[in-house]
């Protein structure tokens, strides 16, 4: 995995606001590129020493109206790409760190842009984390119960190999949540804090499905 020091960390980023599509830190997340102001983002950023691109959400507003951001978003740097013959690009995003949204930067680019701050999320940029108090086999259980529930399939032999980050951060991309939720997960301050979401998330799904919004799981 690529690795990159706070130093070398841009100031100004492009943006892509792609509702649902969560990045987190040494992750990874491929895109479809396809709108005519992305295809010209891509093109700038492979122009740049460190090939990054910040992944935040819009926040809902009235149709039509150029949608506000989340303040919090995750920059990833593009490890891969692949150009289509009818000229979209499929890309890989590795994902970095997080960031602060500061203030978008007017400019003649037909992306948005924005001034970040990286302050906040310094251990993004070190080791993986671990969760010490992570309870593989209770956390696997409620998984398969919410996969069956969401009818969604999976390689449940590399689930109860992966080391916790990579299966945490993995199924908190994977899984599909509504906006907010994800924005949740990418705030979470831990990797314990984000499992902990993780299973709440899964559990108010299945209480919601069984019509039951009272009672917790046992």
């Amino acid at each position: 995995m690529y690795r990159i020091t706070a130093g070398e960390l841009p100031e100004i980023i492009p943006i892509f606001p792609l509702p649902g599509a969560l990045l987190l830190p040494r992750a990874r997340l491929p895109l479809n590129l396809f709108e005519p102001r992305y295809l010209a983002m891509f093109d700038d950023v492979l122009k740049t020493r460190d090939r990054m691109i910040a992944m935040v959400q819009p926040v809902e507003g009235p149709a039509g109206s150029e949608k506000r951001l989340h303040t919090i978003g995750c920059a990833g740097r593009v490890t891969s790409f692949t150009e289509t013959d009818d000229g979209r690009y499929i890309i890989t995003l590795g994902g970095v760190s997080r960031f602060r949204l500061v203030e978008e930067v007017e400019g003649f680019t037909p992306y948005r842009r924005a001034k970040v701050d990286w302050s906040s999320f310094e251990r993004d940029l070190g080791k993986e984390e671990d969760d010490p108090s992570f309870d593989r086999e209770a956390f696997l259980t409620l998984l398969g119960r919410f996969f069956d529930s969401a009818q969604l399939s999976s390689d449940w032999d590399s689930l109860k190999e992966a080391e916790p980050e990579l299966l945490i951060n993995s199924l908190s991309m994977l899984c599909p949540f509504e906006a907010e939720e994800k924005q949740a997960l990418l705030e979470a301050p831990s990797l314990a804090t984000r499992r902990e979401t993780l299973v709440m998330l899964m559990e108010f799904a299945l209480r919601a499905q069984s019509g039951d919004n009272e009672t917790p799981l046992q």
